[in-house]
């Protein structure tokens, strides 16, 4: 199955139908909580009061729901108007159930309005229910335009699959590492100082994660990534756990390892951590990087195929790859 940041914009990918599949599907409502519940755990919220928490990329609501019942308030931006309205009718079941709750302790007080005037009174204070606000609200937009909300709002900030988006091009405008350096610039404004953010992704390189962890260091964060599960296929995830703090270490994984990604420092200064580029040259295995040309100016099969591939994930037209895809030709027919 081909990775649907390739198919094209994510408001365009998540449609209605694939917004209520995605919704209604309980495997992806289990993995969204489980994930959701690492991220507070990243977090390290303190547990005496609630905090305000921006979600980004809130999609259909999953992740607000779990920040509900830890007691939280929260706002979520999205891209896709389809996933918003599918959170929209969440919050909007919600409110309707507070309210019929309302109601039914409203009915309550005029049995007993009767009998007693100042037992009315207290009663009609106590029917404030229905007029409490929702602890979620929503915001279409698009995050790597950066966010729009007033300079330190927000006590931590949490993401689920959505930031791996940005490592994508949908237009020739759209470049990776400006959005990127435009999100984490905007994110470092809206925290509060002393707030955490965690971030979980899917890279699809490790190319994706360094440039990922590169432009959340550019803009002044420390931190790195935490790798869940390393060795597992299906299981493993990637937190970008940030902080404000110069001294500030990621945690380590669930299994007690930290990842490749985590290995070394990026730099004796701070900022976010990174291993090397080349998750094979960390594990002591030569490394071959990107396909080079041959020293006569030649191409060689490898590098074609590369070249191909790069094509293809810009969205140009590009040949099928055959068995004679850099076979070289004979000197005469």
């Amino acid at each position: 199955m081909s990775r649907p940041e390739l198919t094209g914009h994510a408001s365009l990918f998540y449609n209605e139908k694939e917004a209520r599949k995605y919704d209604s599907s309980s495997r992806m409502v289990g993995i969204q909580r489980e994930i959701t519940e690492r991220a507070i755990e990243l977090l390290k919220l303190p547990s005496n009061r609630p905090s305000f928490i921006l979600d980004v990329g809130c999609g259909s609501g999953l992740s607000g729901q779990v920040l509900e019942e830890h007691g939280h308030v929260w706002v979520g931006c999205d891209v896709s108007r389809d996933m918003l309205n599918m959170a929209n009718e969440r919050i909007e079941r919600k409110r309707e159930e507070a309210m019929g709750e309302g109601d039914s302790s409203e009915d309550d007080s005029d049995n007993d309005m009767n009998d007693n005037d100042s037992n009315n009174n207290d009663n009609k204070g106590g029917t404030t229910t229905e007029e409490e606000p929702s602890p979620g609200d929503l915001l279409h937009h698009d995050m790597g335009t950066g966010l729009p909300f007033r300079p330190a709002s927000f006590d931590a900030c949490i993401s689920i699959s959505a930031l791996q988006w940005l490592c994508y091009s949908n237009t020739k405008e759209q470049i990776p590492k400006k959005r990127l350096t435009r999100f984490f610039s905007s994110l470092y404004q809206v925290l509060r100082r002393g707030a955490r953010a965690v971030l979980q992704f899917y890279p699809e390189s490790s190319e994706h994660a360094i440039l990922i962890s590169e432009c959340a260091a550019k803009v002044g964060f420390a931190g790195g990534i935490v790798v869940d599960y390393p060795n597992s296929t299906k299981a493993k995830k990637h937190y970008l756990v940030l902080s404000f703090e110069r001294s500030y270490k990621a945690p380590q994984g669930l299994t007690g390892l930290e990842g490749a990604l985590l290995n070394e420092g990026r730099s004796s200064s701070g900022g976010v951590r990174v291993a090397d580029k080349d998750p094979r040259r960390a594990a002591g295995k030569k490394s071959r990087g990107p396909p080079r040309k041959k020293k006569g100016g030649g191409k060689t099969k490898e590098w074609i195929l590369h070249k191909k591939e790069t094509q293809r994930k810009k969205g140009k037209d590009t040949r099928k790859d055959t068995k004679f895809t850099g076979r070289k030709r004979p000197m005469r027919f």
